[in-house]
């Protein structure tokens, strides 16, 4: 048996999902008709990311102990692009 697509992948094959019509409004006033598909396909994209991103982080905790809530605040920072003192961002 051959091995799935990764998200992103494959042919792009029609399905059927269940929306509260609020949600379709909003979703057709960013996108209008024919950008739905396109932007639900990055939603669901960038979800299953963020959950295997997750999935990873819990695997890495459990081999190598928790996160370093600080260093993180730190690093954080630093991509944000605040001043930090060099020694905190080692």
């Amino acid at each position: 048996m051959a091995d799935s697509p990764n998200p992103g992948e494959g042919p792009v094959r029609p399905v059927s999902v269940s929306l509260h019509e609020g949600t379709i409004a909003a979703l057709r006033a960013r996108t209008g008709k024919r950008g739905m598909s396109a932007y639900v396909e990055a939603l669901i994209q960038r979800e299953l990311e963020r959950e295997r991103l997750r999935e990873l982080i819990v695997d890495a905790e459990a081999l190598h102990g928790p996160v370093d809530r600080a260093a993180v605040e730190v690093k954080r920072a630093v991509l944000r692009g605040a001043a930090v003192n060099p020694a905190d961002a080692a």
